[in-house]
């Protein structure tokens, strides 16, 4: 009979499930999230609850024996929305324990090739995400972006953008998992936003937006217009949070998501109905949140 382990989603639990097949040897064929577990024909369940001090010995060991490049890997690839990630990354770190320093590089071998390539993928869909996110502020002096990744990156884009905006106030909201991460002066944090409300944009980016639109229109040779090749290098998932493919300027009230419930995080004109802050993150020892916000 094949034993799935189920954990709560963060790295914590993660390496505690990690720490666990070690310490009762076992070989679990799954090792999945509890919101998205479904088992087997005949599987057993067993739930690892989540225990810091073992994660951080996995941490530790891993980093002392491998080197921290190949913990940040483990990070990366559990952002991905891949089922398959905890067996991937279970397999990598045992292969990793006994190979020492440079397994992450070692994206051929079998133990390696499903995590190298589920890391390549997450990595691919920050650095995308690096190009196509657009801010657009809002009264209040707050700017807003929102997307819809494949992979829960929006922890690792919080690091880049509010390293290079440190003096704006600014929210990355993720339609698809319904997160957000809000910066101010630098620090940052991740909030889960279950309903996010931001208020009508501002003049001046109203009139940005149009103008902007209209030099992306002005710039093109209609002669040479290749519809395939631009799909090609920017999908069309990306589209309809873009302000140079959208069909209109932004209007007033544009940025509206329905009312807030409940009590609401204030972020200048910004609210993230219940909010409710993430106690950890996905790609750190801490779910959500890699850094706090001051």
């Amino acid at each position: 009979m094949s034993t799935a382990y189920v954990y709560d989603g963060t790295l914590e639990g993660m390496l505690s499930c990690v720490f666990e097949t070690y310490a009762s040897k076992e070989d679990p064929l799954d090792i999945v999230e509890e919101s998205s577990f479904a088992p087997r024909l005949g599987q057993r369940e067993k739930i690892v609850a989540t225990d810091r001090n073992r994660a951080r010995r996995v941490e530790e060991g891993l980093i002392r024996v491998c080197g921290r490049e190949a913990y940040e890997a483990v990070g990366i690839v559990h952002c991905s929305d891949d089922p398959a990630k905890g067996r991937a990354i279970l397999e990598f770190v045992r292969y990793a324990m006994k190979r020492g320093k440079g397994a992450w590089r070692d994206v051929a071998h079998k133990k390696v090739a499903a995590f190298a390539q589920m890391e390549r993928a997450v990595r691919n869909e920050k650095h995308r995400w690096l190009q196509f996110l657009r801010f657009e502020q809002v009264e209040g002096g707050v700017y807003i972006a929102r997307c819809n990744p494949e992979a829960n990156v929006v922890a690792l884009l919080m690091d880049w953008f509010s390293a290079r905006f440190n003096t704006q106030d600014f929210v990355i909201y993720d339609e698809v998992r319904h997160i957000a991460g809000v910066s101010r002066g630098g620090s940052w944090i991740m909030v889960e936003a279950p309903v996010f409300d931001a208020a009508p944009a501002t003049e001046e980016e109203r009139v940005v937006a149009k103008a902007w639109k209209r030099f992306y229109d002005e710039v093109s040779i209609e002669a040479r217009t290749n519809h395939g090749l631009r799909a090609n290098f920017m999908p069309k998932r990306f589209w309809k949070n873009m302000t140079e493919m959208k069909q209109a300027p932004l209007r007033e009230g544009s940025f509206e998501a329905g009312p807030a419930k409940g009590d609401d995080f204030e972020a200048g004109a910004v609210r993230v109905g219940e909010a409710a802050l993430i106690s950890g993150s996905p790609c750190s020892s801490a779910r959500h949140r890699p850094k706090s916000c001051g």
